[in-house]
Formats: C-alpha cells, sequence, structure tokens
C-alpha cells in the first residue's frame, strides 16, 4: 500500500494468517454468490404455480446476465470508495452487509422483493470484491510473479465453496422452498462478514486506510451528488418494474448499453485528464486483453443461466429413480477447477517466460469457444430427446480449463498494471470488462427466439475462437506494450 498523509508510512505485513482469514471471508462470499447464482434463473422461469415468476427463458437470461453484469460494474464506484474513501476493511464490512440484507430480501416471498434483493447483493460484491481482491494483492509482495501465483491459489482455493454452494442452495429451493434458498446464501454471507470481523487484527495496516484519500469536504460534495443522482434514478427503476408501470425489456437494454461503454469511458477518461501516469502501449495492451476476455466471460455466465436450463429441459437427471437438481450441475465447474488448478500452477511454473498472459488468454479463449461448439452438438442431440449429463460434464471441463488460464491471470495482470492509488479501481476495470461480456452474451441468447439453439452455440463460441485467434497473432506486440 502507498503511504499517504493520513495512513502511517510503515505497514505490517498481513503473513499466511492474514492471507488465510480473507480465504475463509471470501469462501462465503462466494457460497452465498454461487448459492444464489445457481437457483436464480431457475426460479425466474420457474411457473408461478411453482412459487417461481413466470418468465420466459429468454427474459430470465437477460435478467440474470443484468445483475451479474451489475455486480461487475458496481467495482468501478466500490473500487473507487476502498482506494478514496472508505478503505478496504471497511469496504468489505458495508459491501457484506448489503449481501445479506439483498439475500434476505429475496428470501421474502413477495415478487417485488426480487429487483430490490438483485440490486442490494449486486451493489454489495461492488464493494467487497474489488477491496478483498486489493488485500489479497498486498499479501503476495510486489513482484508480478509472485502476485500471480497469490491470485491463482486464492482462486482455487475458494472453488471449494462454489462446489458446495449449489448443492445446499439447489437442494432447499427445488426439493423445499425457493425463498429458503436465498435464505441459506443470506446464512452463508453473514458467516463470512463474522470471520472477517474477528480477523481484523492479523492485517496489521493493510486495508485500513484509504490508498489515495480524499479530502474530507471533497468526499461530502461527491457523495452529496452521488446521491442526488443515483437513489431516486435506482428507486424509480426498481419500483417501476416491480409494479410494472416501467417495463423490464427497455431497463435491461438501457443498462446493457451503458454497459458496454462504461469501462472505455472510465479508462479514456483517466488518461485525458492526466490521472494515468502509465504508458499509452501499456494501457492499450491491457485495454485489449480485458476486451479479449470479455469474450469468455460472456460464455462463462450463461453457466448459470442458458445451461441451467438446459440441465432442467434437455439433460436426463434421474439416477436410481432419483432425479438430480438441475442446480447441482453448478458444481461440477468448481470441481473441474480444483481437479485442474494445480496441474495449470504447475505448468506456469515449469513453463516460466515461455507461457506469458496473452498465450494463457489465448488457450483459455480457444478452450471456452470449443465449451460451447460442443454444446451445439449436444443441442442437435437434445431435439430427439433428454441427453446424457455426459455432455454437460465435458462442457464444464473445458469452461475450467478456461477460467483458470484467465480469471486469476487477468486479476493479477490488472494489479500489475494499476499505477499507485489505483489498485481497487484497475481490479474493478477487469470486472467492468467481465461485464461487458455477460451483457452480450444476454442479449445473444434472445436470438434463440428466431434461430436454432445450436445455431446460437456456434456463434458464442465462434466469437470466442476469433478472440483467441487474434490474441495469438499479436502475442508478441501485446506483451511488447505490458512491458
Amino acid at each position: 500500500m502507498v503511504a499517504t498523509a493520513n495512513e502511517p508510512s510503515t505497514t505490517s505485513a498481513p503473513g499466511r494468517r492474514g492471507f488465510g482469514t480473507l480465504f475463509v471471508v471470501d469462501l462465503w462470499e462466494r457460497f452465498s454468490f454461487y448459492g444464489m447464482a445457481a437457483i436464480l434463473v431457475l426460479y425466474l422461469a420457474a411457473p408461478v404455480a411453482d412459487g417461481g415468476q413466470g418468465m420466459s427463458g429468454q427474459t430470465a437470461t437477460a435478467l440474470f446476465a443484468c445483475y451479474i453484469s451489475l455486480a461487475f460494474m458496481a467495482g468501478l464506484p466500490g473500487g473507487w470508495l476502498a482506494d478514496r474513501v472508505l478503505g478496504a476493511r471497511r469496504s468489505v464490512l458495508l459491501g457484506g452487509g448489503l449481501i445479506v440484507a439483498g439475500h434476505v430480501t429475496l428470501s421474502l416471498p413477495f415478487d417485488a422483493s426480487v429487483y430490490l434483493g438483485l440490486f442490494l447483493v449486486a451493489t454489495g460484491t461492488g464493494l467487497v470484491k474489488p477491496a478483498m481482491a486489493a488485500m489479497v494483492g498486498g499479501t503476495g509482495g510486489s513482484d508480478d510473479r509472485d502476485r500471480e501465483a497469490v491470485f491463482s491459489l486464492f482462486y482455487m482455493s475458494i472453488q471449494v465453496s462454489a462446489v458446495i454452494a449449489p448443492v445446499v442452495t439447489g437442494f432447499l429451493a427445488e426439493k423445499v422452498a425457493w425463498h429458503l434458498g436465498f435464505a441459506a446464501a443470506a446464512a452463508g454471507m453473514a458467516l463470512g462478514l463474522v470471520q472477517f470481523t474477528l480477523g481484523l487484527r492479523k492485517f496489521g495496516d493493510l486495508g485500513r486506510y484509504p490508498a489515495h484519500p480524499l479530502p474530507p469536504a471533497e468526499i461530502q460534495r461527491v457523495l452529496r451528488r452521488t446521491a442526488a443522482v443515483a437513489v431516486p434514478v435506482a428507486v424509480v427503476l426498481v419500483a417501476g418494474v416491480a409494479s410494472g408501470t416501467v417495463p423490464l425489456q427497455a431497463v435491461l437494454a438501457l443498462f446493457g448499453l451503458g454497459t458496454l461503454v462504461v469501462p472505455f469511458w472510465f479508462l479514456n477518461t483517466l488518461r485525458r485528464r492526466g490521472a494515468l501516469e502509465m504508458p499509452r502501449a501499456r494501457l492499450r495492451s491491457f485495454t485489449l486483453l480485458m476486451l479479449a476476455a470479455s469474450t469468455f466471460w460472456m460464455i462463462f455466465a450463461q453457466s448459470g443461466s442458458v445451461l441451467g436450463l438446459f440441465a432442467e429441459r434437455d439433460t436426463d437427471r434421474a439416477v436410481g429413480g432419483y432425479e438430480v437438481p438441475a442446480s447441482w450441475f453448478q458444481s461440477v465447474h468448481p470441481l473441474f477447477v480444483l481437479l485442474i488448478a494445480p496441474l495449470c500452477a504447475w505448468l506456469w511454473v515449469r513453463a516460466g517466460d515461455r507461457l506469458t498472459v496473452p498465450v494463457k488468454f489465448a488457450a483459455g479463449l480457444t478452450a471456452g469457444g470449443l465449451s460451447f461448439v460442443l454444446m451445439a452438438v449436444a443441442a442437435v442431440d437434445a431435439q430427439s430427446g433428454p441427453v446424457t449429463p455426459m455432455w454437460l460434464l465435458v462442457v464444464y471441463l473445458l469452461f475450467s480449463c478456461a477460467e483458470v488460464a484467465i480469471a486469476p491471470v487477468g486479476l493479477a495482470l490488472a494489479a500489475s498494471v494499476a499505477p499507485p492509488g489505483y489498485g481497487s479501481r484497475f481490479l474493478a476495470v477487469n470486472g467492468l470488462f467481465g461485464a461487458v461480456g455477460v451483457v452480450i452474451g444476454g442479449q445473444l441468447y434472445r436470438l434463440t427466439t428466431g434461430i436454432p439453439l445450436p445455431a446460437y452455440f456456434v456463434l458464442a463460441g465462434g466469437i470466442a475462437l476469433l478472440a483467441a485467434v487474434l490474441v495469438a497473432a499479436y502475442r508478441h506486440r501485446l506483451l511488447a506494450g505490458l512491458s
């Protein structure tokens, strides 16, 4: 952390004990996130008579994409608050509280609670994720390779909760009551907050102060202006959609358009104002790699929506007379990540500088693109009746290979290129480009009203494969820009 006038010039490193506390906290936060993600689209698309919202698959998928992308986008103001106002610790505490409140709201048996609950969870996630990532980065030292190793270890470890969460929330939601699944997600985040509070003494000064604090008068001015605009807009949209006076489709389209613009606007604004003291070539390479990664997130985010609906409607889930909940398939992906990540970590170390960031991105995008090409074959097979679960298992295996090659490497890249005082915000930029991919995927799925599902999978997979080819072709130029 960079010392400022309002924080000590010397900070004590949190060490392994601090890393362990962060791991446990994020484990519970991921439990709440993956637990809800596993059941949300199924709940939205379930008939009203069965306790669901009765939405079409396309609308449920678009709303899910909106929620995921909002959680990514909220990382930008969340990262700014962590860097300039709250510090990472208070950001985690405040964001975690909002996540708990959101899940509790979702657990209430009222239709209007859906939109308010999703808004609270997304807002809280935007506060927690960049702040948590910045604290994890602070435990890894200043060397790029050490930082990437720390993020990879952290990313692999928290997959434990991603395996367990869909099993717990999926069983409660699909076999007992939908709202009980959301309540379990709330309990998970609450436990994470308790763990974080009890472990604060282990962090020394890490995350105690804002890295680049604003003067108090400036803080009050910014917060007043933001509240004067953001709060009324949020209230009008949530209340309007919940009451039916504002069309949901119009809100989703408007939000999607804003999502596509925000990351480029943010980086360009920083550059024009001279706030970003980094070579233009470095910024350009970073932006292009983040844009390429967004095509992976376009596919990745459909695990809980498109693939969840495929598991429910087109997959034979009978095992010994018991019908496996469709949400349980969401546990397969993180389980594969746990199995694959150690092998990839060994390969990264073994290959050394030969496996550069662009090469890892190209490999991950190739695996991600091939997963949807394979889903096209599965969708053709499903036209004659429910298909074997092996299709989804192999697809999730390719998903996992892609995620291990892109997600932690992208976090480490954002942390390494960030100028002093911009750590949380650059980690949030990584999330913003993820939101771009999520929104594109959610809108692409609407094409299935006019084109066959296999053609949709070929189209989405082809976009990721094209990005892989471009990254591989220009890998040397991209690497030169980063150095």
